[in-house]
Order: structure tokens, then sequence, then C-alpha cells
């Protein structure tokens, strides 16, 4: 049975040749600050590949390869691997695209969520360890995709099946439609092709705004006017020119700024 010594996976991050490492858990906080305690801006999900950047006590600065979101992991949760394993994992990945499976690791088994790294065959290998996908590669959801996340709770920093927020979301979604998308709203705003409402389409992104003009909000158009976003939990709402109109509370809760086509 497989066993951790954390001592010496610490010495590890602490090599020259290993800057580098994959998240081991389903689902890793990523914190502004190295303690327990700061707020969580952003989660690491199963497999995903960091860049090392300093070790302070048992919190590793970390920069995610995919998105560049910098921030403090618990080491526990991650793995050292050499830049050439990265850089094979990098290229040989793909995402989970079922809301939850399971996986057998050297250290028993784990759930993982959708968007979680995963080989492209059921049993794959990151670095030296070696993984099996419990359930089929090829299941297909009686769902799609993004219904599948319906009724998942917010949660600020969140990119999982159990908790999510609302940039992490759109993000998730376009993983798995083939786009990488930075991490924040206001980041993606700066992406893709303004487009008129009155021509919106499936899979454009809605941005919304405060009363001070910044980005605070993004959803998913999937339909004539309805909007797939995370508010509160991962609901659909109607939405026009003046915002998100949320029936259940009988009022809009969120102010529209612009449309976005990157598909």
């Amino acid at each position: 049975m497989f066993t951790f010594d954390y001592y010496n996976l610490k010495m590890e991050f602490l090599s020259p040749g290993q800057r580098h490492a994959f998240c081991l858990v389903s689902i890793s906080p990523i914190r502004k600050e190295a303690k327990d305690s700061s707020e969580m801006v952003s989660q690491l999900l199963f497999g995903e590949p960091v860049n090392v950047i300093q070790i302070i006590g048992s919190w590793v600065e970390i920069e995610t390869k995919l998105d560049h979101y910098k921030g403090f992991v618990d080491f526990k949760h991650l793995l050292a691997i050499t830049e050439n394993e990265l850089n094979t994992w990098s290229s040989n990945f793909e995402y989970q695209k079922i809301a939850i499976n399971t996986i057998e690791t050297p250290w028993g088994n784990q759930l993982i969520s959708c968007g979680s790294f995963i080989g492209k065959d059921s049993v794959f290998t990151i670095g030296n360890y070696s993984f099996e996908i419990n359930s089929p590669l090829n299941e297909v959801s009686k769902y799609k995709i993004e219904d599948q996340f319906l009724n998942t709770p917010y949660l600020w920093g969140g990119k999982s099946i159990f908790g999510i927020d609302c940039s992490g979301f759109t993000q998730v979604l376009f993983r798995l439609k083939g786009i990488n998308l930075p991490r924040d709203a206001y980041q993606q705003f700066e992406l893709g092709q303004n487009i008129a409402f009155t021509d919106h389409q499936m899979n454009d992104l809605v941005f919304f705004k405060n009363q001070h003009d910044k980005i605070i909000h993004v959803g998913l158009v999937v339909g004539q006017s309805k909007i797939l976003h995370a508010s509160g939990i991962v609901r659909m709402d109607t939405f026009d020119e003046k915002g998100i109109f949320n029936a259940d509370l009988n009022k809009y809760t969120h102010f529209f700024t612009m449309l976005k086509r990157l598909v």
C-alpha cells in the first residue's frame, strides 16, 4: 500500500529538477496567502499541472500551467514531477466530461469532478504514478455537460461539481469545448467578439457589471434570452438588455454590459 513520506515529498520541491507538480487530491484550494484562514481564490482539480514558485513552511506558491493563476497550496496536495514529466503530461491529458467519476490511485480510490485532468485511456500515468479510471471514459450522461452542473452550490473560488463560482463555471465549460479561458470574469471579458443583444446565440458569454462599471459576473447563453450561471446555485434564468431576471426573487439580480462570442 502506498504511503506518503511528507518530509521527503517536501524535499522534492527543493530540488532544482522538481519545480513542477500536479494536484493529487480531488480538489485543492488555492489561497491568497500561505495560511489556512486565507481567502480561497481558486481551486486545483485532480491531475492539474502547476509550476512551483517557492516553498513557505508547509505551503507551496504555485502558478497554474494553463491559466497562469498564482496562489498558495498545501504541499500535501501536490506531487512533484520533473519538467520533462510535466511537459509529457501537459500534452497528453484530457478533461473528465461526466459530473463525478472514481479513480484508482496508488493511495486508494477517490472521487473526481467534471473538469478534472485525466488520461486519454482508462489506465494512465503522471510522472511515475499510475492511475485507473473506474468508469468507462466514453460513458455518456443523459444530461448535457453544462446541465450536469445545475443546482451546484455557489462557492467563491470554486471550480468543481461540489461548489463553483461564475467564472470557474464558464472556464470549466469552455475547457470541455476545447477553449482555455483565463480564470476571472474580467479577464474572460477581454476575449472574443462583441455581439449585439439581438444576435445572441447558444454558447455566447454574457457579462454583467456593478455600479462602478466593474465586470463582476458572467454566464452562458443556453437558448433565446436564457442564461445558465452560478448565482447562489448554478441556475437557469432569463436575461434581457437590462440584465438577469430571477423569477424566484421577482427582480433583476445582475445588470447587463456585453455579449461575447468565442466559438
